[in-house]
């Protein structure tokens, strides 16, 4: 196999090109590479758990894409390979597969999830869990190590057909039943699926309750994803469902990324309820039961978003490393030491509760979200209400820095240290403290203050620039100090700074 598997690495998950047909992306995860990676997770987990692999019971199961069914089938076939007990989950959710290690009658020893979450239609990965949760970063480094040197044959088997969807979707049934005390027939409800593996929300858990989901659009799986993006932060996937709200005359928008991890809303007048927004909501419908508690966020949030969760929930906030699993592994570390870090949140919608395992699971937030929003229309109050009082910045951007030498990650450490000695030198610029990724500012200049935060990108040789500003033209102010900075620097264009 060879070192080049390693390439797939993509944090704590194993992302790549899994069909042909996309200009200069040439396809690097094949089905031998599904079926050594089966092989080495087995060999892998059994090693954690001390079983011997004829013991192991593993469950797979996928998104839509195309390229899935033939990967899975990889899958199970490397892992039937060493004698495992393979299971086939169909069509599922990433929560839902984590949920098979830990669900009466399942119990599995672990679980892989087929999915390339937002990613175009052409890529395809693997995510992969035991009853403690997902695998972090160096999980995956052994896991891959072992497949670079496995040599692995097709094998016959036999997989067992679990329904894991219809148990998992009676899970959330009764979450809400119990939540809204009967049912949804109070509600009319869109859901946006995106065509992904959502679907079963609308079917199998609000239906069933008795809500209006009429007017839910894209919920048919279909991996070439025809209407739009499925993806929260898309901008032409949240004007969809905006629009389709505002239509249908509905109470509460639900929209899920691909495999369900991840999730926002949209409010009875048709506005969105996403990046600060949904980080805004998921605290809010917690505060009470964790007064005083800890939400931890990726970087990026606004220092508005910070001033509500502290000042008007009485929370404490603490900005991290972007990446969800970064973000939830500190919401874990700091629970054990004692600290109620109730919730790990990402902007992009990763939303992971302390009372559900600290699992990032979009579909248990939209729970969350539907049983607040169905007790609030009986006040006669929709759930916007619930985040009235969050400010929003007067101006944001987000400018990506290319840099363009092969050492670009030594560049960009560079950079970072140079922009730290930079800021302490410069009127109107101080840096915020504490701070754990990149280099994170905030300005007073010409009467106008904000933040902004330059860091490296976790995989790519790119910088992103993100700049706020509390009042109008602020971030042209801004723009020009960083512009000043950077022309400095070697190794990177400065064009794209360009406003």
């Amino acid at each position: 196999m060879g070192k080049e598997i390693f390439k797939l690495q993509n944090g704590s998950d194993i992302r790549g090109i899994a069909l042909p047909g996309v200009e200069g992306e040439e396809v690097n995860l094949t089905r031998y590479d599904a079926l050594a990676i089966g092989a080495s997770f087995a060999h892998w987990l059994g090693f954690k758990t001390g079983k011997n692999s004829f013991d192991l019971k593993i469950c797979v199961g996928r998104d839509p894409r195309i390229s899935g069914i033939d990967l899975a089938d990889a899958l199970m076939s490397g892992m039937a390979y060493l004698g495992v007990q393979v299971s086939d989950a169909g069509l599922a959710s990433t929560p839902a597969m984590y949920m098979s290690t830990i669900m009466p009658y399942y119990e599995f020893d672990g679980a892989i999830m087929v999915t390339a979450s937002h990613l175009p239609f052409n890529r395809n990965g693997f995510k992969f869990f035991t009853a403690e949760g997902g695998l972090n970063k160096s999980d995956i480094r052994e896991v891959l190590e072992y497949a670079a040197s496995a040599h692995i044959l097709p094998f016959e088997y036999h997989a067992e057909s679990v329904n894991l969807m219809q148990m998992y979707a009676a899970h959330l049934r009764s979450i809400i039943s119990m939540g809204v005390g009967g049912d949804l027939s109070n509600m009319k409800i869109v859901v946006d699926a995106g065509n992904g593996a959502g679907g079963f929300f609308a079917n199998s858990v609000l239906a069933p309750l008795g809500a209006d989901i009429s007017g839910s659009q894209f919920l048919d799986p279909d991996g070439t994803f025809p209407n739009h993006q499925p993806n929260p932060e898309n901008k032409d996937a949240m004007t969809s469902i905006c629009k389709r709200v505002r239509e249908t005359g509905a109470d509460l928008g639900i929209i899920f990324d691909t495999d369900v991890d991840r999730s926002a809303a949209v409010s009875s007048d048709g506005k969105p309820i996403s990046r600060n927004g949904i980080v805004a909501l998921a605290a809010s419908i917690g505060a009470d039961d964790y007064p005083g508690g800890t939400v931890v966020t990726d970087s990026i949030t606004s220092n508005e978003l910070h001033t509500f969760l502290e000042d008007k929930l009485g929370l404490k906030h603490l900005r991290f490393k972007r990446g969800y699993r970064n973000v939830i592994n500190k919401a874990m570390e700091l629970s054990k030491e004692g600290e109620q870090a109730f919730l790990a949140i990402e902007t992009s919608g990763h939303a992971a509760y302390s009372d559900n395992y600290y699992l990032d699971d979009g579909a248990f937030l939209a729970v969350q979200i539907i049983i607040n929003a169905a007790n609030l229309k009986k006040e006669g109050k929709g759930i916007e209400t619930m985040i009235a009082d969050l400010g929003e910045p007067a101006e944001a951007v987000e400018i990506r820095f290319d840099l363009t030498t092969e050492d670009y990650s030594e560049v960009g450490d560079k950079i970072l240290e140079d922009m730290k000695m930079w800021v302490e030198q410069t009127d109107g610029l101080s840096p915020e403290q504490p701070n754990y990724e990149g280099v994170r500012v905030n300005f007073d200049l010409g009467g106008h203050s904000g933040w902004f935060l330059l860091r490296k990108s976790l995989h790519d040789p790119v910088m992103p620039l993100n700049v706020e500003s509390s009042n109008e033209g602020g971030i042209p102010l801004a723009l020009d100090k960083i512009k000043e900075f950077m022309e400095t620097q070697s190794g990177v264009i400065l064009q794209s700074c360009d406003r």
